[in-house]
């Protein structure tokens, strides 16, 4: 969130180990662009009945003159996620350091048919039509992953909406919940409370290792939404990201009217390698994430603030690339790169025939993968690779010929990256058809 001046990011730490633990508690560093970040004491940390074995997801709302909020599932001292409340102790201090907890802890309980261990992560709330507070949680009840929608008029006293604002049976457990509203018709984000026919709702939940999102309406009379398209529980719903990127979140940036979104990056690592190396997880890159023109799926970008971290510049023009050769780019000495590539092909008569709304593009992805030749590709980067290219990774395309148009398959190919046997490695992932 932003607050005073200063952006703030709170997430999930283990301060007794590298790996996840039986206690973890909410940490907090602070920024000024969003790029170079400066840890503070913990925010939350388990000290009482409520939160005692961890203060697990939550977020911050900003009340309107009243400054920041935040709701947070404590794990109780029976092992039961509740959702609590803590405040900052000086709304002066523009970095926060303290907060807290609310003397009524906790402020929700797992409803009837929701078990202890299946209700929690509450989003940032939003003020509805009627002038009361809505959030929702995620949980799992009846074999149905679900939003479970509570609300209040002074955002203390919170009481369950008799139904779900979304439920669904073709999904597991609902993990760290997001519900915002994106403008139609502009790349600018939008306060979580606009609730116009000038926006559409994103509702996104994580579930099955994934982050998977729906684009549709929000009926605050009713307090339902209604999704252009359910969730299917296949590789067809839509996912913010094909590879490492989970228990997501966004917020509304009002200094440069953007939404932004976050994500935990979990790695492929072995728990050995964790421990030695003495850390876990990173946090992705910022993004600017808006509505495409076409109104059916997000689109992402790195934050402009990354242009910060840009060093040496690398620049390579006209280059000819017969079929099957590798050519080196030379003078890239960073660990990572920015890389912007145009590859112009001489004809496009031989693509192949493919009807998108007949083919999964992850299936594609994995079938025809960065070895098999078609006609029009693979072609694209290899990176992260090593002199012998035993390691590797490719982020390629094809080319294929659809029924109005042309069609681009990007597809990203990580079976290579790493000659160490991995606990949870990557398959071969359709990062985009359009």
């Amino acid at each position: 969130m932003w607050y005073k001046g200063v952006y703030h990011l709170f997430y999930q730490y283990n301060p007794y180990g590298a790996l996840f633990g039986d206690v973890m508690i909410w940490a907090h560093s602070v920024s000024h662009d969003l790029i170079n970040w400066i840890h503070l004491n913990h925010a939350l940390c388990p000290t009482e009945p409520y939160d005692i074995n961890s203060c697990w997801s939550g977020s911050a709302t900003t009340l309107p003159g009243k400054g920041p909020v935040i709701l947070y599932t404590g794990i109780d001292a029976n092992h039961c996620q509740v959702q609590n409340m803590a405040l900052p102790k000086n709304l002066s201090d523009p970095l926060l350091e303290e907060w807290i907890k609310f003397a009524q802890n906790p402020i929700m309980t797992p409803p009837d048919g929701v078990e202890g261990n299946n209700f929690r992560d509450p989003t940032t709330a939003w003020l509805s039509h009627d002038g009361k507070w809505s959030v929702i949680i995620g949980g799992w009840s009846n074999n149905q992953g679900m939003a479970i929608l509570y609300r209040s008029e002074d955002f203390v006293n919170w009481t369950k909406n008799q139904d779900p604002l979304y439920s669904t049976e073709r999904t597991g457990m609902w993990e760290c919940p997001d519900f915002y509203p994106v403008s139609v018709n502009s790349t600018d984000g939008v306060d979580t409370s606009v609730l116009n026919e000038g926006v559409k709702h994103v509702m996104k939940a994580g579930f099955n290792s994934h982050d998977y999102y729906m684009i549709g309406t929000y009926v605050p009379e009713m307090e339902k939404y209604i999704p252009d398209n359910d969730f299917t529980g296949t590789s067809m719903d839509l996912r913010y990201d094909h590879g490492k990127f989970y228990a997501s979140k966004t917020f509304f940036d009002s200094v440069k009217n953007r939404r932004i979104l976050w994500g935990w990056v979990n790695e492929s690592d072995s728990r050995e390698d964790d421990m030695e190396k003495g850390w876990s997880g990173l946090q992705s890159i910022p993004r600017h994430i808006w509505l495409d023109r076409s109104g059916k799926q997000l689109v992402q970008w790195p934050i402009e603030e990354i242009s910060k971290l840009h060093g040496k510049k690398v620049s390579l023009f006209h280059k000819k690339l017969d079929s099957g050769s590798i050519f080196e780019v030379q003078g890239i000495t960073a660990s990572q790169a920015d890389v912007e590539v145009v590859f112009e092909l001489p004809e496009l008569q031989e693509a192949e025939f493919l009807n998108p709304t007949a083919v999964d593009p992850q299936l594609l992805c994995t079938d025809a993968n960065a070895s098999i030749k078609g006609r029009l590709g693979p072609f694209g980067l290899l990176t992260l690779a090593t002199k012998d290219l035993t390691e590797q990774t490719a982020i390629f395309f094809r080319i294929f010929k659809g029924l109005k148009g042309y069609l681009v398959l990007m597809c990203s190919d990580p079976s290579r990256f790493s000659l160490v046997s991995l606990t949870d490695p990557n398959g071969i992932e359709a990062l985009n058809i359009k």
